[in-house]
């Protein structure tokens, strides 16, 4: 149960949306952005980052409702979500993306953790610059939105089904203009 009163019980980061609105608009307006405007990262790259770094927040609704939407626009399977979130650096993903895994990683710890190495392997493996900027700034947001859901005590459903049956209709919705009642 949630630690203050969120309309209708509903779950993870919907219910402080619908609690108060006027706060809603601008995290998502963000959230679009970030992971679905036009950028040389797939939008299933960058909903990968925000799986990773919330997997590290041990944030259960965002993992899987995010993993879900990789794993829709990745079109793969759980497994590959999972192995993701356990060991990156062996999943099969690019040099570039494995590069920016770790940038998200550092940003998870604290900003101060990211480094020039980092930066390097990232360039090294053909990330742009706003590929990196990008990375930290989904990172930095994605800490920000988990600490929302759990921070306020919020559910999450535990079956994996309800995120993964969810993504489809989100992907095409976006983030936007989510109605979150």
């Amino acid at each position: 149960m949630a630690y203050i009163d969120l309309k209708d019980g509903l779950p993870g980061i919907i219910g402080p949306m619908a609690f108060r609105p006027e706060t809603a608009k601008p995290l998502n307006e963000l959230a679009e952005v970030l992971l679905r405007s036009d950028n040389s990262l797939s939008r299933g790259d960058r909903e990968l980052i925000a799986t990773y770094v919330s997997s590290l927040n041990d944030c259960f609704f965002c993992q899987h409702a995010h993993g879900g939407l990789a794993q829709h626009y990745l079109k793969c399977d759980t497994s590959l979500i999972d192995q993701v979130k356990e060991d990156y650096l062996n999943a099969p993903l690019s040099d570039k993306l494995k590069a920016l895994l770790a940038i998200a990683a550092a940003v998870q710890k604290s900003g101060k953790d990211v480094d020039e190495s980092a930066i390097h392997n990232a360039r090294k493996a053909g990330a742009s610059d706003l590929e990196i900027h990008d990375t930290v700034l989904i990172a930095a947001a994605f800490c920000m939105y988990n600490r929302y859901v759990d921070g306020l005590g919020t559910w999450a459903p535990r079956d994996r089904n309800f995120y993964q049956d969810r993504a489809a209709r989100r992907a095409e919705e976006g983030y936007a203009d989510f109605k979150p009642v």
